[in-house]
């Protein structure tokens, strides 16, 4: 499936994946091939998503996501800063 994230200020990923995990605001949940159309509403925390690499983890602030025939559109509202040591 085609997964792209993108935030108000640029696209963080644009590719094929095979599992995608979410923060959903009742919990998290996966994508996987063939799911089912939905919208969802995301909280703050952690995206992984596996691809031909290996798997990745990006973090989220909230957002939507949307799924529809094998493409996966994340609205992000922001990623997560890193804490300086």
């Amino acid at each position: 499936m085609y997964l792209e994230i993108v935030t108000p200020s640029k696209k963080v990923f644009e590719g094929e994946t095979t599992i995608v995990t979410f923060p959903g605001t009742d919990g998290s949940f996966q994508v996987l091939n063939d799911h089912a159309p939905m919208v969802s509403t995301l909280a703050a925390g952690k995206v992984v998503y596996k691809d031909k690499d290996g798997a990745h983890t990006v973090e989220i602030t909230g957002g939507i996501v949307e799924v529809l025939n094998n493409k996966v559109v994340l609205l992000a509202d922001g990623l997560k800063e890193k804490a300086e040591a």
